[in-house]
């Protein structure tokens, strides 16, 4: 549970994280260093997770599709 009042924040953090954990460790188990990892997992995100991966909550979006298509809605 969260350590704060709110209740509903760490679900999505843990959702995300297994996530993660599937889909970069799918091939390869172990880095071999600390750089590896961060180069790793910042590719996933911002090159997979946020342009590519679609998510069913952004009626099969990826998360920049959907930030682009609230900006042109907006105007």
């Amino acid at each position: 549970m969260s350590k704060g009042k709110v209740a509903y924040d760490n679900p999505v953090m843990e959702s995300f994280f297994s996530t993660l954990k599937k889909e970069l460790m799918r091939e390869q188990k172990r880095f071999e260093d600390l750089k590896e990892a961060q180069v790793k997992v910042f590719k996933y995100i911002e090159i997979y997770y946020d342009k590519k991966r679609i998510h069913s909550t952004l009626g099969y979006k990826s998360p920049y599709e959907y930030e682009e298509e609230m900006k042109r809605l907006a105007k």
